[in-house]
């Protein structure tokens, strides 16, 4: 699959770039695509989610009614979760939520992603570039001129470059990344995939494996 260079005011250079059939031109893996999502989300995840339990209510432990003859359900201590201010029963407690999944899977629900991506035209491929200081007016113009400043947006460069990271930094539709941190989750949350022409290299030789 052939694919026009554009330069950063989003005219067509006249050149065209090669796309790897084996990362963008695969049959798309659903599931390993879910299953990496699944990961990325749950790696998100803090989980110092905390509820107090009966043992940790501060409360009497006397028994409150006595066990038979009251025509009612038989009761412990006011600590119980049946009554208000009780311990919560099987409440949540904090836990790790992440998995792993092998490397091999990882690399395809990537290359799925971006294949689904060229497939739907959503994959822009443009000259690399650079600021001479961090300014997000530049960034915003960059946008512009490729009509994306109010679509979501994903720039994968080859290299880290701090004016151009530092420059996307408030926005927030926008986001800068690297070849090495590419990711199935933010490949497909973005409407757009804008990648440099060196970054090329970088993702063939890091999904290719």
């Amino acid at each position: 699959m052939k694919v026009a260079v554009l330069d950063i005011t989003g005219k067509d250079t006249g050149r065209k770039v090669e796309l790897s059939k084996d990362v963008f031109g695969i049959e798309p893996n659903d599931h390993a695509i879910y299953l990496d999502v699944k990961q990325y989300l749950a790696n998100q995840r803090q989980g110092t989610h905390k509820s107090k339990e009966r043992a940790e209510i501060v409360g009497s432990t006397r028994k409150i009614k006595k066990q038979k003859g009251t025509g009612t359900a038989r009761a412990g201590s006011i600590k119980s979760g049946v009554f208000r201010g009780g311990g919560r029963m099987f409440g949540p407690r904090p836990r790790n939520y992440s998995f792993k999944l092998n490397k091999n899977l990882k690399r395809l629900a990537r290359k799925s992603a971006l294949t689904i991506q060229a497939n739907d035209k959503n994959l822009v491929v443009i000259e690399d570039f650079n600021f001479d200081a961090p300014k997000t007016k530049n960034f915003v113009d960059v946008l512009k001129a490729l009509e994306l400043d109010t679509k979501k947006s994903l720039f994968v460069l080859n290299e880290e470059n701090t004016n151009v990271y530092l420059s996307s930094r408030n926005l927030k539709n926008s986001k800068v990344v690297k070849a090495s941190e590419i990711n199935t989750y933010g490949v497909l949350n973005a409407n757009k995939v804008v990648i440099t022409e060196s970054s090329l290299e970088g993702i063939n030789s890091n999904l290719s494996k």
